[in-house]
């Protein structure tokens, strides 16, 4: 008995020892099970926090956007009324200064340089009040100049308009400037708006930097006539390249011209109507002095001046502004039916026949000792050159013609009244002058 009282003690042990190792076991487990709970209830409480944040913050950002949509939407309707008082003032404003049908629209090109715009604009009012409602005038500016803008806007006389382009400009060869581009983009922009939005029939096209002669307006006027009957004149200008005082004397006296001469020009609605749609990225001038079959009328006496730091010569333009001023033709009385295509080849060609003609090298000295028009032929575009060196006039040739020419026929004024008449070597040909094998 008593040895199996000692074995049960000696099973008791073990068995108290495995109860106490379980129980120690159960303890341990039961401790990580609740730490790791109290760590899921914790992160489920953050999870919770973090949630109502995110869920507080995309309710802000809802209402951020919802009240930017609303903003947007005012924005939007406030432009809209905005766009419509401006189409109603924009109306009533050429309402008041168009009370008929008129001549041509006048625009201003500009861009910075709010100096010379104020300049220009005082010389086409000083003129053009007296006859506003057949010019109604624009400026134009490509930019956002606000010295420009705010000069444009200070007179009650003109209309504004603006030219707001954000496309960037790509050149087309290394080296180009930008400025050429964009000229381009503002003329069409220009010429579209009036052509186009405001239905003029003929437009006269300024520079910033010009001034105006006191007959501008009655020359543009019967020029507009002109225009109207004869489709081979693709544009009239107020500018003569040869205009300096020594070259010039009959202000009455107008030409045809293969050569564009630009500087104060005018042209209508069905010419603009061909050129727009082909309107070049650049160069815009030089695709109108390609522009073949047509002329271009000119004056002997400039109706502009130029005054802008960047031309060139600016004596030579000096000279224009000196005698431009003295000069008011009375253009209604004028029958200017000779320079209709079927007429001008014929009456320039009986002027130049009656020219006496000059040869030798020394034809530019003979010149001064010989009465009345004289006529000097030349070879090609290096003869010319040195020829026109000599005499003082232009010397440039574009797209394979002198400046002014007609019919390669360049004309002008030397010393006196005698005019010079420096001819092409198929020039005689072209005018239809049978006597060409006696120069």
């Amino acid at each position: 008995m008593r040895r199996v009282g000692c074995d049960y003690r000696c099973l008791l042990i073990p068995a108290a020892l495995a109860f106490f190792y379980i129980q120690m076991r159960l303890f341990v487990t039961q401790s990580e099970y609740e730490d790791r709970l109290a760590a899921a209830v914790e992160s489920e409480n953050h999870c919770t926090s973090q949630s109502r944040l995110l869920i507080d913050k995309i309710s802000i950002q809802q209402g951020t956007i919802v009240s930017l949509q609303e903003q947007n939407k005012r924005q939007s309707e406030e432009c809209r009324q905005l766009k419509a008082l401006l189409e109603d003032l924009e109306r009533k404003g050429l309402k008041k200064l168009v009370d008929k049908v008129p001549v041509a629209a006048v625009v201003i090109m500009a861009c910075n340089r709010a100096d010379y715009l104020e300049r220009t604009i005082e010389s086409v009012l000083k003129y053009q009040r007296s006859v506003a409602s057949k010019y109604p005038l624009f400026v134009s500016q490509d930019g956002t100049d606000p010295n420009v803008r705010r000069k444009a806007m200070s007179y009650d006389q003109l209309m504004y308009i603006q030219h707001l382009d954000s496309e960037p400009v790509h050149t087309e060869r290394p080296g180009e400037l930008i400025a050429y581009y964009k000229i381009a983009r503002h003329y069409k922009w220009a010429m579209d708006q009036l052509f186009y939005k405001h239905n003029f029939s003929r437009v006269i096209i300024l520079e910033d930097d010009m001034e105006i002669a006191p007959d501008f307006f009655d020359y543009f006027e019967a020029a507009a006539a002109l225009l109207d009957k004869d489709k081979s004149i693709m544009a009239v200008s107020s500018w003569n390249d040869n205009g300096q005082k020594q070259f010039v004397h009959d202000p009455y006296e107008l030409y045809r011209s293969d050569f564009f001469p630009g500087l104060g020009w005018m042209l209508t609605k069905s010419i603009w109507d061909e050129l727009s749609p082909k309107w070049p990225k650049a160069y815009p001038f030089f695709y109108i002095e390609n522009h073949k079959g047509r002329q271009f009328i000119r004056p002997e006496v400039c109706r502009t001046y130029n005054f802008g730091e960047h031309v060139r010569m600016t004596i030579y333009m000096l000279l224009h502004l000196l005698f431009i001023y003295d000069v008011k033709v009375d253009w209604k009385s004028r029958d200017l039916s000779y320079l209709m295509k079927d007429k001008y080849t014929k009456h320039f060609a009986d002027v130049v026949r009656k020219a006496k003609p000059i040869q030798g090298t020394d034809a530019v000295l003979k010149v001064s000792n010989i009465e009345g028009d004289v006529r000097i032929q030349y070879k090609d575009q290096p003869d010319f050159e040195r020829i026109a060196r000599q005499l003082g006039i232009f010397q440039e040739w574009k797209d394979g013609i002198p400046r002014t020419s007609f019919k390669g026929v360049v004309v002008f004024r030397y010393q006196t009244t005698r005019r010079v008449f420096l001819v092409g070597p198929d020039s005689l040909w072209q005018l239809g002058i049978k006597d060409a094998r006696n120069i």
